[in-house]
């Protein structure tokens, strides 16, 4: 027997020990399991922000500009070029000499493909060439006999034997016949400027004192396709000497730069003076339009560069207005080459500096030199990607540019940005239009300002209703209430974000808009309606036996609740007569001057606070009903009353967990995406009207990404806002942290 239970306690013990071996390695197990989990978490998040890092890091890259080879053409020397084009593919270059050559060449080696001669009346050599606005390949020269005329370079691509055999042939072309377009004195062009359109052809010539434009109407032949210009000539002697000339792509103005630094603005066709303008103290060497034909680009004799353009007065007039001025280089500009694709520019000094510039982004992207190249003319590729150079001595260099980013600064992404067409600096956030002359408007202060104020508007209608309803439900609520109405509420968190959103856009948006006048009057009556009865239920049965049971009273005020809705309701419709001239919303627009939109922040906070009271309510609740409850019996045994013990005993203790609660929400209200792309205008506007929509960070990454051209400015500027709203929120986490820990130091002793 003895032998038997000596048995028996050793497998016991063996049993024993065995569980406890089995129990301490699933405990080792999960807390591997847990550490792995989170730092896979921590390792994840990281590398979203690497990720997100990578991508932007490109757009703040600088711009460069390297020198990829020089050849001495043949036959060049001693012969001066007036005109230099190249290609979209930078494979073949075109060279306009002061002999009248057109000499097409590969960019590349410099080996010749064809040869022909400008024609023009007389034979005469021409000495001034310059690309028409929005020209696609149009070119105006002058001539020494006063000539001005217009051929046009074009660029077939042909492929003869397949794929692999692209060929590209180059083709002249004079559209307008081989006669002049417009005459001047011998031997006295100072500048010309051509701007053609799908009903008109301008053309203007400038030579000391005389000014003269032809704004030619243009018919077409529907039968055979032939172009017929009706020319219209008119002229004026000014005051003082041409040194540039420019002209508008709506063919409405006429730019003229003096050797006194200013810039003579005249309406078109009948060349009347309408302002003058002091640019700077040195002289106007250049003027060219940028892509678009909006933008006036002014060169001085001291290198200042500035940017000018109309903007539409109170009056519906417009003025000529300094926008911006550039960084300077040094020397006199010789040359402007407008970017065809962007708001970007090739300044050339007389020195052979160069500098590349953007408009919008207001800055010097890049600058170099052409090193001991005295250039003669210049070319810059369609694509912006590379440059030619022809020299003195036949010399002829190739640079390859890359500037893939130069809209991006700080300036325009943060800063009011003064664009074309607009009457002052702004914040404007408009990424993409139908036509390649579009200025980008890539401001996220706007978005951001969105998302603010939707999270703001949505955190106002969450919170209030949130943290009391938690701090009832955990404190004063009876228990067998709370065990239905707590799982009720945060059921509502699993309700996907796109049905609220579907809700909300769909169907509370019109709703709010046909009932403003009832939600208005709900807001008056509902308060202090329930206050006032929850005030008289208290005072009638203060001295009765209570109806119901402790904790019980919220399903009193279900049907006053109900009574205060349809009054609000039957209400609406008198008020609204009585008080706003039958309709609030024309009396808001036409009265106070509030604009309303259908969707609008109204909606959207509620829509969105709707979303984040569950979040806000679970977590604070458990904070509160988390409290010992010693510390409230405490207080109560020491004749403070249960409103009291709850405001300066619990909550101060529960603290941590409710702005714990308060921060999770906030952050679930700034990266909500669905219920903001649903339930507002998306319009990046920076206003706090309630009635107004907004765009935020979320909503136009998901708006704008799926068309956007991968590793474009647009594109990383997308993931910039998504870093943006990364840090934003990871920032807004760590200080939520920090103060949660300080108030759980403060409140640790209670």
């Amino acid at each position: 027997m003895r032998v038997a239970d000596a048995e028996s306690g050793a497998s016991t013990t063996m049993r024993s020990e065995r569980f406890h071996l089995w129990r301490s390695r699933k405990d080792r197990a999960v807390r591997w399991a847990i550490a792995v989990g989170g730092v896979g978490v921590i390792g994840a998040v990281v590398l979203i922000f690497f990720y997100l890092l990578w991508v932007v890091f490109p757009l703040f890259l600088p711009a460069s500009v390297k020198s990829i080879g020089e050849h001495a053409m043949p036959g060049w020397a001693g012969n001066r070029a007036v005109f230099l084009a190249v290609e979209e593919q930078r494979e073949v270059g075109l060279r306009l000499s002061g002999s009248g050559e057109l000499a097409f060449f590969m960019a590349a080696t410099g080996e010749p493909l064809q040869t022909l001669n400008l024609s023009r009346p007389g034979g005469s050599a021409p000495v001034l060439a310059a690309p028409a606005v929005e020209g696609q390949g149009l070119v105006g020269v002058a001539t020494e006999a006063g000539d001005i005329l217009a051929f046009r370079h074009l660029y077939e691509t042909r492929f003869s034997g397949g794929v692999e055999t692209r060929e590209i042939v180059p083709v002249i072309d004079y559209p307008y016949a081989e006669a002049a377009l417009l005459r001047l004195p011998a031997g006295v062009v100072t500048g010309v400027a051509l701007s053609d359109s799908d009903d008109a052809l301008l053309v203007a010539a400038a030579g000391g004192d005389l000014i003269r434009v032809n704004l030619a109407h243009k018919s077409e032949n529907f039968l055979t396709g032939e172009v017929t210009i009706e020319p219209s000539v008119s002229e004026l002697t000014v005051d003082f000497r041409v040194t540039a000339l420019a002209v508008s792509a709506n063919h409405r103005w006429l730019y003229a730069g003096d050797d006194q630094g200013f810039v003579h603005r005249y309406s078109l066709p009948d060349l009347q003076a309408e302002q003058v303008i002091r640019v700077g103290d040195a002289g106007i060497s250049r003027l060219a339009m940028l892509v678009g034909g909006i933008s006036l680009l002014v060169g001085d004799r001291s290198g200042a560069i500035h940017q000018m353009f109309p903007v539409r007065g109170a009056d519906n007039s417009y003025r000529l207005e300094r926008i911006r001025g550039f960084e300077s280089l040094d020397g006199e500009i010789v040359a402007f080459l407008p970017e065809e694709r962007r708001k970007g520019f090739l300044a050339l000094a007389g020195n052979g500096d160069i500098g590349i510039y953007h408009s919008t982004a207001g800055q010097l992207v890049a600058r170099a030199s052409l090193g001991d190249i005295e250039p003669q003319a210049l070319a810059l590729a369609p694509r912006a990607n590379g440059l030619l150079a022809a020299g003195s001595e036949g010399r002829l260099a190739r640079f390859d540019i890359h500037n893939e980013h130069p809209e991006v600064s700080f300036a325009s992404l943060w800063r009011k940005v003064w664009y074309e067409n607009y009457a002052e600096p702004q914040y404007v956030w408009q990424s993409s239009a139908a036509t390649s002359e579009f200025e980008p408007k890539f401001s996220l202060t706007p978005l951001v300002f969105g998302t603010v104020k939707a999270a703001v508007y949505a955190m106002l209608f969450a919170i209030p209703l949130a943290l009391m309803g938690a701090a009832y439900t955990a404190y004063f609520m009876s228990p067998e209430l709370r065990k239905w109405v707590k799982p009720g509420i945060e059921i509502m968190a699993a309700l996907p974000t796109v049905i609220l959103g579907f809700l909300a856009g769909l169907w509370f948006a019109p709703w709010v808009e046909e009932h403003l006048v009832d939600l208005f009057m709900m807001l008056l009556l509902v308060p202090p309606g329930l206050l006032g009865f929850a005030w008289a239920w208290h005072r009638w049965f203060e001295q009765r036996e209570p109806v119901l049971p402790e904790g019980w009273e919220p399903l009193v005020l279900v049907p006053p609740l109900l009574v205060l809705l349809l009054l609000s309701t039957w209400l609406g419709d008198p008020v609204q007569a009585l008080f706003f001239g039958g309709d609030l919303r024309t009396w808001l627009s036409n009265e106070a001057g509030i604009s309303y939109d259908q969707r609008n922040a109204l909606v959207v906070g509620c829509a969105m606070g709707f979303a984040v009271i569950p979040t806000i309510f679970s977590i604070a609740e458990d904070a509160v009903f988390g409290v010992p409850k010693s510390l409230s019996d405490g207080s109560l045994a020491l004749g403070a009353t249960p409103w009291q013990t709850l405001l300066f005993v619990v909550i101060p203790t529960a603290s941590p967990g409710i702005f714990s609660a308060l921060m999770i929400g906030l952050g679930r209200a700034v990266g909500e995406t669905m219920i903001v792309l649903m339930a507002t205008g998306n319009t990046p506007v920076m206003d706090w009207n309630l009635f107004e929509g907004m765009r935020t960070l979320a909503a136009n990454i998901a708006v704008e990404m799926p068309e956007s051209e991968v590793n474009g400015s647009h594109y990383r500027i997308l993931f910039l806002a998504a870093l943006v709203l990364f840090l934003f929120t990871f920032a807004v986490n760590t200080a939520a942290e920090v103060i949660r820990q300080r108030l759980r130091e403060k409140y640790s002793s209670l």
